[in-house]
């Protein structure tokens, strides 16, 4: 490789130039001092990283600067945030010490840079425990939010540059960021940045049908800008009239929601109608904010036909992160839906600037859904015994989560996610109420604890002092919170029983004339599949293991290493990738040297020659394979990221791999007969199995079926949409997987 020629006068000139285009990002903020303050570190960042250079080739310092610039621009940040954006690589990849920066820049700004450094570990490619590291970034979230709304302009320009990583590390960087990122940009209220994030995400993730949708997107564009042009035009001329000040534009759908769209509803590209939103933006004094939405919604729907199932309310209800608007969809003049946005400018920047933009309106809002959020997420934090990989999705699943609104007998109003039950109300209001909850009473008719909420139900909660959690409950709580507290309360209950369980076993074992020691506490309960001896004596008090059980183990006298199931250590994941590269097959080629290994495909999404893939290495199944876009893919590469090896395949024709097709269309006589004719002899595919549902004239079918790779596959969909009566057909994976 020739060396590269670096221009230094002309990097000088570039970092000078990006410098002051941050000054202009934050020039409203900028207090007495301030300036001078930003200047010292950008001075200090300048010295510290003078010698890196990022991957491109380019100053590390850009990085920085970006960082900052992002923090400032899109966020809304102030100088604070600026000055540790721009230091928040300096702890970690150079000599400067957290008490220097303590001296120079003060506590708070060495606080924010020390939780910035103490999550980079969630960055690491190499660490067993993502799960546990995001869990230490939310902790530093309760001390200061400044230091995630950092961490997410610095994973949002890391994603706009990722073009020079090697594969691995974009899919890795990809899976955490839709995974974990982007939900949290949206529970900030980052609209505008969750969007980017999961685009960009999609963008190396699935390359094809990001390039796809992008290029559609293009073609249609003039077309798309016209037709925007002409409905906007009477609502403009309407609002003029009644005096409302606005802006009024159209603002494109970003592709990921729409492949979401044509995944979700099993269409084309072409039958997506809603790729694009009106916005209409009032400026509008705040004390007639609600009224001015309302006339420019009557204004909307006198031009133009609405959908009363799709009137969305969040200026009555705000969501939980502050986002206040106004949502309807209506009939355009060409006979297609098009969705309307409603909102005022304060409304706006909230929008478009979450949390940030929170602090600026403070004063006039109470107490906003967003601090109960983050002190919910406290709350979280403190339960020490939950396991970190759960405490993962159950703050996922709380992260994206949509909210309803319910009111207790004295008409207080209490936010939970969609799909809440009785029982998540009752943990909702105090984790007593909720353990001793039998029942409820909605809308003063009884109801079971599973009973599903609805907006505005009025719930009032029925305790008994004899009530207990059970196991089922977590079947059907939703909320972080329930979950965490009946968790831990099942525990307590099973270690009071384990405790009566020790001591029968020590009796057990003594009649039996077996030492009572740890080591074949551990035999016995391995013998029995259990992972942990607090199981067995659980087991023991509840006559699950009797006597009989023991004579059996003690017969058997097998000596079994123990080993818990789910700890593998790095080391034993390279064994096992050793152990499984020394062995030979003819048909993937898998690992950082892309040797030849023996391998089993993931049943969740049946991958098949010439599909985008990589291996994940099991506990007790060598290596699976799943494909990059697998609906388990994201969690794998977020958690477990030391346990995946990179794979690809090699040409091969003459192995069958199985794959599902759904298949939908007008039924008419004869349909399955030339489906399976076009299959079986135009193909020579061997067929599965095959269901197929008639109703009301309209034909659904699925077929899983033997084929070879990806290019056989899409030319046998090809020609199974030119038979007549045929509207659409699908490939579909499988179930949802556990990692294993």
């Amino acid at each position: 490789m020739k060396d590269l020629v670096i221009d230094l006068e002309a990097e000088k000139n570039e970092i000078l130039k990006r410098y002051r285009a941050l000054l202009r990002a934050c020039k409203s903020t900028l207090q007495k001092g301030d300036k001078r303050m930003i200047r010292k570190a950008f001075d200090m960042a300048l010295e510290s990283h003078k010698d890196m250079r990022r991957k491109s080739g380019e100053p590390y310092i850009y990085h920085p600067i970006a960082v900052a610039q992002i923090a400032a621009e899109e966020i809304g940040l102030g100088t604070t945030s600026i000055v540790c954006a721009l230091l928040h690589d300096v702890v970690e990849d150079t000599s400067v010490t957290l008490d220097e920066i303590e001296m120079e820049f003060g506590k708070k700004v060495a606080k924010i840079i020390d939780g910035l450094t103490k999550i980079s570990g969630v960055f690491d490619t190499n660490s067993s425990l993502q799960a546990e590291n995001f869990r230490k970034m939310l902790l530093t979230l309760a001390d200061d939010v400044r230091v995630i709304l950092i961490k997410l302009a610095d994973r949002l320009h890391n994603m706009r540059t990722m073009e020079f990583m090697p594969r691995d590390k974009q899919l890795k960087l990809s899976s955490e960021t839709v995974y974990l990122y982007a939900p949290l940009a949206h529970r900030l209220g980052l609209y505008a940045i969750k969007s980017e994030l999961e685009d960009l995400s999609m963008k190396y993730m699935e390359r094809e049908t990001y390039q796809f949708i992008k290029n559609k997107l293009n073609e249609k564009k003039a077309e798309r800008e016209r037709f925007i042009r002409d409905f906007i035009e009477p609502i403009n001329k309407s609002l003029i009239a009644q005096g409302l000040e606005a802006d009024v534009f159209g603002r494109p759908k970003s592709i990921h929601s729409i492949w979401n769209k044509m995944k979700k509803k099993s269409i084309p590209f072409e039958e997506v109608y809603d790729l694009f939103a009106i916005r209409i933006i009032l400026d509008s004094p705040q004390e007639n904010e609600k009224a001015d939405c309302w006339k420019a919604y009557s204004i909307v729907t006198d031009q133009y036909r609405p959908n009363p199932d799709r009137l969305r309310d969040w200026i009555s209800s705000p969501k939980a992160n502050g986002y206040e608007s106004l949502h309807t969809t209506v009939m355009g003049p060409r006979g297609q839906w098009v969705e309307v946005q409603i909102r005022t400018k304060r409304m706006n920047e909230i929008a478009e600037k979450g949390f940030a933009a929170h602090w600026k309106y403070k004063e006039s809002s109470t107490d906003s859904g967003l601090d109960q959020w983050v002190s919910k997420v406290r709350e979280m934090l403190k339960n020490p015994d939950s396991n970190a990989l759960d405490f993962l999705d159950d703050f996922k699943m709380n992260l994206f989560s949509d909210e309803i609104f319910i009111f207790t007998p004295k008409g207080a109003l209490i936010q939970l996610p969609l799909n809440a039950t009785a029982l998540d109300f009752a943990f909702e209001i105090h984790t007593d109420v909720g353990a001793s909850c039998i029942g409820a009473k909605v809308n003063h008719k009884l109801v079971p604890l599973s009973y599903k909420l609805q907006n505005g139900d009025q719930v009032e909660i029925i305790t008994s002092g004899k009530q207990t959690p059970k196991e089922d409950w977590l079947n059907f709580v939703v909320t972080a919170k329930a979950k965490a507290k009946i968790k831990s309360a099942l525990k307590e209950e099973k270690r009071k029983i384990a405790e009566d369980g020790k001591e029968i076993l020590e009796r057990k074992m003594k009649s039996l004339k077996i030492t009572y020691n740890s080591e074949n506490l551990q035999k016995i309960s391995y013998f029995f599949k259990l992972q942990a001896t607090q199981d067995l004596f659980y087991n023991v008090a509840k006559g699950i293991i009797d006597m009989k059980d023991l004579k059996e183990y003690q017969a058997s006298e097998k000596v079994v290493e123990s080993k818990p199931q789910d700890k593998m250590d790095q080391e034993q994941v390279q064994t096992l990738i050793k152990n499984i590269k020394a062995k030979d097959s003819d048909i993937l080629l898998i690992g950082e040297d892309m040797q030849k290994i023996d391998y089993k495909l993931a049943n969740c999404c049946n991958p098949i020659p010439g599909d985008d893939v990589f291996g994940f290495v099991t506990v007790s199944d060598g290596i699976k394979i799943h494909r990059t876009n697998c609906p388990n893919a994201a969690k794998l590469m977020a958690n477990y990221g030391y346990r995946i090896v990179k794979a690809r395949w090699t040409n091969q024709q003459e192995l069958a791999f199985l794959t599902g097709l759904r298949i939908t269309g007008i039924d008419e006589v004869g349909l399955i007969n030339k489906l399976t004719t076009v299959i079986s002899n135009d193909f020579k595919i061997n067929i599965r199995s095959i269901t197929v549902d008639s109703d009301n004239g309209i034909f659904e079918g699925q077929l899983m079926l033997y084929v070879n790779d990806t290019g056989h596959l899409d030319t046998l969909i090809r020609n199974l949409k030119q038979v007549k009566g045929v509207t659409a057909v699908n490939r579909f994976d499988s179930a949802i997987e556990k990692a294993s």
